[in-house]
Formats: structure tokens, sequence, C-alpha cells
């Protein structure tokens, strides 16, 4: 088979087989001094954007690079200004790849990487896949990802999935006519693994369950399914596993930095230290121990068109302590940093833990597909759900009496039950937000 997916990197000047050459380079670097290599990485990176970077020169506020912690860290408010004053000498808009973040932390931005950056992005993509004999030359995907609906911009990426061997599928409707016209598809192709946005893949599991079907014995060619953009619980992982009949990845990324965390086929979720440096850290931004939970703040260590140094990606984790300079891993993703419940006592609450108290108590009924929590003033949270039939009054009463027993007594909770959700542009499902202004 013709390696289209290669060559159509290569086609659009990102350098695909050095960057394979690098990774492999960096692959080989010993275990026992990889924190000098990494540090190495790390001042290579910080002293070419002192140089060649007027706008991280001023962030940093430096002449050199002596201390790591002496660095700021790089948020996404920084960042909102045009990108043509964030590149290094050098660097413009026709000779970077440039895309832009779907704006699921409440700050979108355009960013760009240079095209070797890129390419090694790539390079580590196609490695991480192949540990589940998936080869983007040759496998087939199906992909649960937004799409634009414009006829020009949608044809122009059907044309990249065709070359990319994806079969794209319509995510914005996932009604039960939506899903069976998905489940067929899976009846006519020899899919490989499927790849996408978990809430609209635990929808599908959720149809294959009411239909009784496991979707592995429709589609035996399927190997895995990798899960991205939005949390995996545990309790979603064994349905899809059990309705997919397949191995089922979890993937942490950001579109700006690529992969940031990657499960093995061991179940670990190995932290990517080949072309990033992570660190999970505290208020003043000094690393936790591992076992403790902090911010994440990730370094692309090879981007030199745009500066991600020690950049806020806007998320909650935790190392886990058997963790390496070399194989760091993710212990737990927690949530969002700005997606917090504030509550008239004063407490504050990870909107994730809101949302996981609601989501066991749904999944108790059995009744409801999904749902989304919306905090509208300090008492008050809104909960939109679609489902089989309306909540009972009894079943209201018990999801309100659990909320009174992890949160707090006297808050309001309005339940609005509709035929979809609304989604993002890009078609994810933004699980929990507050309208409150907060400290």
């Amino acid at each position: 088979m013709i390696p289209l997916f290669d060559i159509s990197l290569q086609l659009n000047g990102f350098p695909i087989k050095k960057a394979k050459a690098e990774l492999d380079k960096i692959l080989t670097a010993p275990e026992n001094n990889y924190n000098d290599f990494i540090e190495g990485r790390k001042k290579e990176i910080v002293d070419f954007h002192l140089k060649n970077n007027t706008f991280y020169k001023k962030l940093a506020n430096i002449d050199s690079y002596e201390n790591w912690y002496d660095l700021p860290v790089l948020t996404k408010y920084n960042l909102q200004i045009p990108l043509n004053q964030r590149l290094s000498t050098g660097f413009n808009e026709k000779n970077v790849y440039i895309n832009k973040t779907s704006g699921s932390s409440g700050n979108p931005m355009v960013f760009a990487k240079d095209k070797f950056a890129h390419a090694l992005t790539w390079a580590d993509y196609k490695r991480l896949f192949s540990w589940y004999k998936i080869d983007f030359n040759q496998s087939l995907q199906a992909r649960f990802y937004g799409m634009p609906l414009t006829f020009l911009a949608n044809k122009k990426l059907r044309f990249k999935d065709f070359l990319s061997r994806r079969y794209r599928f319509n995510i914005f409707d996932l009604s039960d006519k939506g899903l069976k016209k998905i489940t067929a598809n899976f009846e006519k192709k020899n899919f490989d693994y499927i790849n996408g946005y978990t809430s609209n893949i635990v929808l599908l599991a959720k149809y294959l369950q009411k239909k009784n079907i496991v979707l592995a014995h429709i589609c035996p060619s399927l190997k895995v399914c990798v899960v991205t953009s939005e949390m995996l619980f545990e309790e979603d992982k064994i349905l899809l596993e059990k309705q997919l009949g397949i191995p089922i990845v979890n993937e942490y990324g950001a579109s700006e930095v690529g992969i940031i965390a990657f499960e093995n086929p061991d179940g670990e979720w190995l932290v990517n230290s080949e072309t990033l440096f992570v660190e999970i850290v505290d208020q003043n931004n000094l690393p936790v121990p591992n076992g403790v939970v902090g911010r994440i703040l990730v370094t692309s260590l090879d981007n030199k068109a745009h500066p991600f140094i020690r950049y806020e990606v806007g998320d909650y984790g935790i190392l886990d302590e058997k963790s390496t300079a070399k194989k760091p891993i993710l212990k737990k993703l927690i949530g969002r940093t700005n997606d917090v419940a504030v509550l008239p006592s004063g407490k504050k609450s990870p909107g994730m833990t809101f949302y996981s108290i609601t989501k066991k108590l749904f999944d108790d009924e059995g009744n409801v597909k999904e749902f989304k929590i919306i905090q509208t003033q300090l008492d008050v949270f809104e909960i939109e759900y679609t489902s089989e039939h309306e909540l009972t009054n009894s079943e209201i009463e018990n999801i309100e009496k659990e909320f009174s027993n992890y949160l707090e007594p006297g808050l309001k909770y309005i339940f609005v039950r509709k035929d979809n959700l609304e989604r993002g542009k890009s078609g994810k499902l933004k699980q929990f937000k507050s309208y409150l202004k907060y400290k």
C-alpha cells in the first residue's frame, strides 16, 4: 500500500523521515543520565527563544538562562496577542504550521509550530499507536472529532482525512437515528481503530448496549479505541470495553503541544518525556512531590517557531510515586483549573467532583444518556440532561440528598431535560461550567 500519510506530510514540508531519526536518537538516551539529557534540552530551547524571540525575552525579563524556576509560567492569557508578534526570528506565517485551540478552556488561541517540531509530534504519534499494531499509512481510522459544516472547508478536511486513512463521523447528530447510521458503517467498512472525543464514543457504547450489540462482532477488524480530549471515568471505560469489545486506551494531549500522556499496553499512563518536559507544580510554580496534586505545566522542547515554555495547559494532575525522569507516569488527571464550583459557605469544589457525583447517581438509574452541570448563581445549579424519560420526583430527591451529603445543604437544583446537549464548535462536550467570577 502506498504510504499516503507519510507522503502527504513530506509534500506539506514536514520532514517525517528526519523527525523519526531524531526521535530514535532521543529514545536511546540512557536512563541513568536522562535528567542531565533533559536539562540540556531545556537549556537549549530557552536559550534559543531568549536570543530569537522578542515576545518571550520580554516575558521572561532575563538576559540569559540560569535557573529553571526563575522562568515565568506562560498562560493562555499571555498568548492573546496576534501570532506574528509571538513568532521567532526567521519564522513567519508562511513557513510554519498554524492551528488554533478549541477554546474549551475559555481562552481560544492561534498557535504555531515549526515544521520539524510538527513532524516530530507526528513521529511520536506513530510510535505510540504502533504499540497497538496501528500504522497510519495502512490502518483505517473511525474518527469521532468535530468538522466544519461549510462546503469548502468540509471538503478540504475530507480530502485530508482520505490521505490520512480516516473516516470522520458526524458527531453533531448523536440521536438514536444518527448512532444507527454510525453503527451501520462499522458493518460495511474494515476499521482498524477508533479515535475521538470520549463523550461521543461513550454515547455510541450506550446505544450499542441498548441494542445488545458488541461492535467488534460486526466489525472484527477493530483492534483498539483511543479516547481523548475529555475525562474518561472508570465506569465509562468498563462500558466501552464491554460494548466495543476491544482495548480502550486513554490519551491526554493539547493541540498546541501534542500528546502529553498515552496509556501503554501495561495500563500505565506514560507522560511524554521525549518531546516535552512536564511539571506538576504548586501555587508558587514549584514542583510538588510525586503523588501530590498540582497544576500541569508543559514545555515543548523542539518548537523554535513559538515558545511553549512552562506553559500552563489548564489542568490539574498527579504524577505516580514510581515515576522516573525517563518514565514519568500520570497517576490521575483531575480536571481543568478553571472549572471550580464556589459554594455559599465559601467552599470551592472542583467541577469534575460535582460531575462525578452526578454521573454515579445517573448511572445507578440507567436512564440518563449524558448531562452537564451549569452553576448560574452561588447556590443554584442547572443540570441539563438527555434521557429516555423525564426524571421522577423520587429520582430528583435522591440526587439532591446526595449533593447535600457530599457538598453542603441548602443548594438549589434545576433539572432541564433536552433532546441534545449543546457542544462547542469542535464537538467537545464541556461537562461543567460556572458563570461565577471568583478569586
